[in-house]
């Protein structure tokens, strides 16, 4: 027995240690979260502004056909009918030919998948013409029954981990993925998925599942296509949803071994830190001594789809798109820190916690709209398209393998740090100018401040900063400024 378990467990680590690569593009960085975007729409980014950017991926909403709700709310896509690919973001083939054509041009694609539950009573009718009667559990577009399920519950108490992930989240029918038949049916839809090229998952409601049954069925999962520019042998990256602010019963290091985590605390802390009610000078040992997961266990944000609305975790403390001067600086500060990976939210605007994405008819998703500075309008925000986000991307690709040096602060909240040789970024969220001279670690010259503005051939439509042949200079961060923040990186050079 004392064997068995041994083996058990080298098999579990084989299979974790495969889970953690991005499998990002070699020299790309960032992923952004296109919440609710339509496939053609999608693919038509990648090529136009993810790719030329630089960002590595994308995360997109579930794909599988969901129920339809009255007021088509933005939470009918987590309340599945069946796994055909067939939802308001398009079908089969549009995200087929998406994720072909982001692939080409070095943009990774990331699945919110959602296999804890089906969908709750009054999900009768599919986006994709399916029928089902959540009321006795059966949903024959997948086929499931009654018998797959876990007996009728609700989750009453977070402290009590069994009932977590035995009974039912809000209603939802909740799936025995212990179950064979479940767990088939689970792998052949991530399988399907892997073949048409994602190069990974995010796993909805993790917290909600058995560790040991998310072991099996990862270790069943195929390898990545090759066909899609994917080496040999790579595994698809796993990042689960585990809302874990301490106090429960289940952990996110529960799951640490399986893949990363969705890093809820990140979120929190650094909402807290820009929001003035922790000090910037605090931010020097940002990582595990925050109580974060290990830093190539965490898919870090600084808000997400669901805390933006207040669900989750976070409250009132999450920032998003709403607070836009102190959104930008944190999520700054999330592009220029090595810790974790980062992920980007890109929103719809929002007066209602439930409202869904605009449409042009109440039912059908509308596109975007660009204007001609790149931003985003026709209901859409898309904060991965702001100049302070996406320039920040830049930066982080610019120096990857460099660690955080030449830390400076001002005991409160300025502060400044270099990524090595390769990038400087500084900070005010105090309510005086910031106005010292600090050690950058560049090399002599004059760069592009890539958060006022973006390096244009040999000049700069935003501030510049000179450097000396010490590596030092003089930053200047008026609290009457747009941003609060000054980045430099060795690309953008003058």
């Amino acid at each position: 027995m004392i064997v068995t378990k041994a083996l058990v467990c080298i098999a579990f680590l084989a299979l974790a240690n495969a889970q953690f690569a991005t499998n990002y593009v070699a020299g790309r960085n960032g992923m952004v979260h296109l919440f609710e975007w339509k496939w053609d729409d999608i693919a038509a980014e990648c090529e136009n502004f993810l790719g030329p950017k630089g960002f590595a991926g994308l995360q997109v909403s579930p794909v599988n056909e969901n129920a339809v709700s009255g007021s088509r709310p933005w939470w009918e896509r987590y309340q599945p009918i069946s796994y055909k690919l067939e939802t308001r973001s398009g079908n089969e083939q549009q995200f087929a030919s998406m994720v072909k054509r982001c692939n080409a041009v070095g943009v990774r694609t990331y699945v919110d998948v959602v296999f804890n539950h089906m969908a709750a009573d009054g999900g009768n009718t599919g986006t994709g013409g399916s029928t089902a009667q959540p009321s006795s559990k059966s949903y024959p577009a997948v086929p499931y029954s009654s018998l797959d399920f876990n007996p009728t519950c609700s989750i009453t108490n977070y402290n009590d981990a069994t009932n977590v992930r035995n009974c039912e989240l809000v209603g939802l029918r909740d799936l025995n993925q212990a179950n064979s038949w479940v767990q088939d049916r689970i792998v052949d839809f991530l399988n399907h998925l892997t073949e048409l090229g994602v190069a990974g998952f995010r796993v909805d409601a993790a917290k909600h599942m058995w560790p040991q049954d998310l072991a099996v069925i990862y270790n069943r999962l195929n390898n990545l296509n090759t066909a899609h520019g994917f080496p040999s042998g790579a595994k698809p990256y796993i990042f689960q949803e585990v809302i874990d602010m301490g106090g429960e019963s289940i952990s996110k290091f529960e799951y640490t071994g399986l893949g990363a985590v969705t890093e809820f605390r990140h979120s929190d802390s650094i909402g807290k830190v820009f929001r003035g009610k922790d000090q910037l000078q605090y931010l020097k040992n940002w990582g595990t001594a925050w109580g974060f997961a290990d830093s190539d266990r965490s898919l870090v944000f600084v808000d997400n789809h669901d805390n933006q609305r207040g669900h989750g975790a976070g409250g009132a403390d999450v920032l998003t798109y709403k607070v836009s001067k102190q959104y930008k600086m944190a999520s700054a500060f999330m592009l220029a820190h090595p810790f974790g990976t980062p992920r980007i939210m890109s929103s719809f605007d929002f007066t209602d916690t439930d409202q869904g994405p605009p449409t042009t008819d109440g039912n059908n998703i509308a596109s975007p709209v660009f204007n001609a500075d790149s931003s985003c309008s026709g209901g859409w925000v898309c904060e991965h398209r702001w100049r302070q986000i996406y320039n920040m991307v830049g930066f982080r690709n610019a120096v990857e393998g460099t660690s955080v040096q030449n830390w400076w602060d001002n005991g409160s909240n300025q502060i400044a740090f270099s990524r090595g040789s390769k990038g400087f970024v500084a900070f005010n969220n105090d309510n005086y100018d910031f106005n010292s001279s600090v050690q950058t670690g560049l090399p002599a010259g004059t760069y592009c401040d890539v958060i006022s503005g973006t390096k244009n051939g040999s000049s700069c439509t935003g501030k510049s900063v000179t450097v000396g042949s010490d590596g030092r200079a003089t930053i200047t961060i008026r609290t009457s400024e747009e941003d609060g923040v000054v980045a430099l990186h060795v690309n953008a050079k003058l």
